[in-house]
């Protein structure tokens, strides 16, 4: 027997400009402010090219497309990707609403545009915070990415820790780098936000679990009180590029550590977050992208200093 859908009426009264804010609403925090910022960014061109006051059912497919190909066809992949991504979640958060009949139908004619993932180069910005951002994905894997990035750690250093491990009054845990050193990893607010909700006041065991209790005989330092196994590196990873298309971990502590260096951090600095002892080593890592290279020949160009 097939269900019945019940959906408010659409009401011609929802603007495009109060759709909008309403939804940028819900992600007010502290979590998804860089979702918010970026999100707000391009809802703001679609306001201006189509009308802030033009109503939702008045938006057709060819306008939207139209928009849309005129404003981002000549992007990379990546880019395209993320401003579809963000009209995507506002019709979807209007359609839930009643107010459009049918994000599908509206995004019809904006297509996808798939990139052959390249491994060795770090990801965009853009790309990192979708991915984080993105509540479709378990808390637990959000966690592991989220700290992955804030803290540019080895993939397998992560997994290797253990809740007793952590210091979060400090945000901060010791790990055993690669060589078997030990070090000190720090992370920032939105992993701190998440840990708490990931651990439900658990104390023991691996920090990262699987869903499962374990279906082999492991070291006991590999389970928790419950049974439940350390994360593995493989599954990790294949969850992370079904996600992700194709990319691998180790690209997040790559774009960590290339995001890092086109913001001006020291090689030190670089070299503390990385545990990298080698500034040779450091570089293959923290490569910085034409467009941030752009943005830096047009910030300190003379004859632009000039003209100002």
């Amino acid at each position: 027997m097939t269900a019945t859908v019940h959906r408010l009426p659409v009401s011609p009264d929802v603007t495009l400009d109060a759709a909008a804010r309403a939804y940028l609403g819900t992600l007010a925090h502290p979590e998804t402010e860089a979702t918010r910022r970026a999100y707000g960014t391009a809802y703001r061109l679609m306001a201006a090219a189509l009308g802030a006051g033009t109503a939702l059912s008045d938006l057709t497919p060819s306008a939207l497309a139209g928009w849309f190909a005129g404003q981002w066809g000549n992007a990379s992949p990546a880019t395209w990707t993320a401003r579809r991504g963000a009209l995507r979640s506002l019709l979807g958060y209007c359609e839930d609403h009643g107010w459009i009949p049918s994000a599908a139908v509206l995004m019809s004619g904006i297509g996808t545009r798939k990139a052959r993932p390249d491994r060795d180069r770090a990801l965009s910005r853009d790309q990192v915070e979708a991915l984080l951002a993105d509540d479709r994905h378990s808390l637990r894997d959000r966690l592991l990415w989220r700290m992955l990035y804030e803290t540019a750690a080895r993939a397998s250093e992560v997994l290797g820790l253990d809740v007793t491990d952590l210091d979060m009054a400090n945000r901060r845990a010791r790990i055993r780098r690669k060589g078997g050193a030990m070090d000190v990893i720090v992370w920032q607010t939105a992993t701190a936000r998440l840990l708490p909700r990931y651990l439900k006041g658990r104390t023991d065991g691996p920090l990262f679990l699987t869903e499962r209790r374990a279906r082999v005989e492991l070291p006991p330092s590999d389970l928790d009180s419950r049974g439940r196994a350390r994360l593995g590196y493989r599954q990790a990873e294949d969850i992370f590029k079904a996600a992700s298309g194709g990319h691998t971990l180790h690209q997040l502590r790559h774009s960590a550590l290339t995001h890092a260096a086109e913001d001006g951090t020291s090689t030190p600095m670089l070299m503390a977050r990385s545990g990298h002892t080698s500034v040779r080593s450091l570089a293959r890592y923290a490569r910085v992208s034409a467009e941030a290279l752009q943005r830096h020949q047009e910030q300190t160009d003379p004859a632009r200093r000039r003209r100002a």
